[in-house]
């Protein structure tokens, strides 16, 4: 047994003990209806309970095959123009949506002080890559170029999304890069992402089961995204790394998509890119939404607002 795994908290360890004492299929083995109602109610089961704010709003944006769903949540009724975070959920680009992250995304808004924009993406195997990131774009673009509809000016995004929302968060930095919006990418918080090929990821064998997130999963996932290897907006390490804006990268130490952020983190370290990399010890993947049954959880998330709030102080001119 590694050091890694023996670090494992006395929440943690009870959790994941729990689970597999419930035992049931893997995701891998569920019909798609199911591994979308298993993922929602993890964490049902497993999150804080949503926080009260004064707006939490459904609204739709125009994308590239209909409208995309969205959901604002903002903890002042009316706001001064600032930053909004966007944020992308995670699942493989296969499971969650808007619910499944809705305490999270309160969590987020309450915290930060600032509007957050969440966005329900098409999802594979119905709609594989790169629908999701096109999803994704579109609606960070809108976002950027829609004061009126919101009643809150952007200056400037905050991209933020775990696991498959955090490649999303990455390409669509990237792609703003390339071509500008109507406001900057002024921050992206990519958590536990994806952001290199699986086949690059060491960690997806030393945690192949038993730590939330499973080999089996990730395959799964891959299979049903059908994402093009090679390209840059399934992979982004591949794309032009020292064009990425600020970044607050968190990975989670027992988590079998590790490596791909450490790799990730490196590839911006090598590029100069200011950055601030919190790899979480003893936590598992998706622990941003599992704060109830691991409570030493909150701390963590707390200590990527902190970073993210550093990150804006530095990089804002005094607007944040």
């Amino acid at each position: 047994m590694t050091d890694e795994h023996r670090y494992v908290r006395a929440d943690v360890k009870a959790f994941l003990q729990g689970l597999a004492a419930m035992g049931g299929p893997a995701i891998s083995e569920m019909s798609l209806e199911q591994a979308r109602g298993s993922y929602l109610a993890l964490h049902a089961m497993a999150d804080r309970p949503a926080r009260d704010l004064a707006v939490i709003r459904d609204l739709a944006c125009p994308g590239p095959a209909g409208e995309i769903p969205l959901r604002l949540y903002d903890a002042r009724e009316t706001r001064d123009a600032g930053p909004v975070i966007v944020f992308y959920h995670g699942g493989g680009y296969v499971i969650g949506d808007l619910d499944s992250h809705h305490n999270l995304c309160t969590e987020i808004a309450m915290q930060m002080d600032l509007p957050v924009i969440a966005v329900d993406y098409r999802r594979a195997p119905e709609h594989p890559f790169p629908a999701p990131v096109d999803d994704c774009e579109a609606a960070a673009r809108w976002i950027a170029s829609s004061p009126d509809a919101l009643a809150r000016p952007a200056t400037g995004l905050v991209l933020m999304g775990d696991s498959a929302g955090g490649n999303a968060s990455i390409v669509t930095a990237q792609a703003f890069a390339e071509n500008a919006g109507d406001v900057p990418v002024v921050l992206q918080v990519p958590l536990f992402p994806l952001a290199t090929d699986i086949n690059d990821c060491p960690s997806i064998d030393e945690f192949a089961e038993g730590f939330i997130l499973t080999k089996a999963a990730v395959e799964f996932f891959d299979v049903a995204y059908a994402p093009g290897r090679g390209d840059r907006r399934a992979t982004p390490i591949l794309g032009n790394i020292s064009a990425s804006p600020p970044t607050v990268l968190v990975t989670a130490s027992l988590d079998p998509i590790r490596d791909s952020g450490r790799a990730y983190g490196g590839a911006l370290a090598t590029a100069g890119v200011e950055m601030v990399f919190l790899e979480m010890k003893g936590l598992t993947h998706s622990f941003t939404n599992l704060r109830q049954a691991i409570p030493s959880a909150q701390a963590d998330l707390e200590r990527i607002f902190a970073a993210m709030r550093l990150m804006l102080e530095t990089n804002s001119d005094g607007a944040f």
